[in-house]
């Protein structure tokens, strides 16, 4: 009876460690999860906005296409450029610019982009080309 005592007195607060280690692990895991999530939505958002530009650019090379072949004529065979600030702007701060040289155009597509670092949200600039014969 007397060694019952001595372990029971021992023991004691054992179960709130084990508790506290836990918590500590749980909580651990939690918050990777929480920085997993946010990552996925950044990359999710980034990869939506280069597939606006892909269509974006898309669109103004068909547009170009389009205008070289039905209005050669008109226009004396040059080919008329659409109104690229106007779909470049569909892009948060987007510009855009064509140019071409030997019925080569490159289409180029400038927008900003936030991005999560160590330091806080900052905003980087990406570029989108796409080159095609006219």
């Amino acid at each position: 009876m007397n060694s019952d005592k001595f372990y029971s007195g021992r023991e004691t607060g054992v179960g709130l460690i084990e508790v506290l280690i836990t918590v500590l692990v749980l909580s651990t895991a939690l918050m990777a999860l929480a920085a997993l999530q946010t990552r996925s939505l950044q990359y999710n958002s980034s990869a939506y906005l280069r597939s606006q530009a892909n269509i974006i650019a898309y669109d103004i090379l068909e547009q170009m296409r389009a205008s070289s072949s039905s209005n050669a004529v008109v226009t004396g065979g040059a080919v008329v450029e659409p109104d690229v600030e106007a779909l470049a702007a569909q892009l948060p701060g987007g510009e855009g610019e064509v140019e071409c040289a030997a019925r080569v155009c490159t289409v180029r597509l400038v927008w900003n982009e936030p991005t999560a670092n160590q330091a806080g949200d900052e905003i980087e600039q990406t570029t989108f080309e796409y080159v095609s014969r006219i």
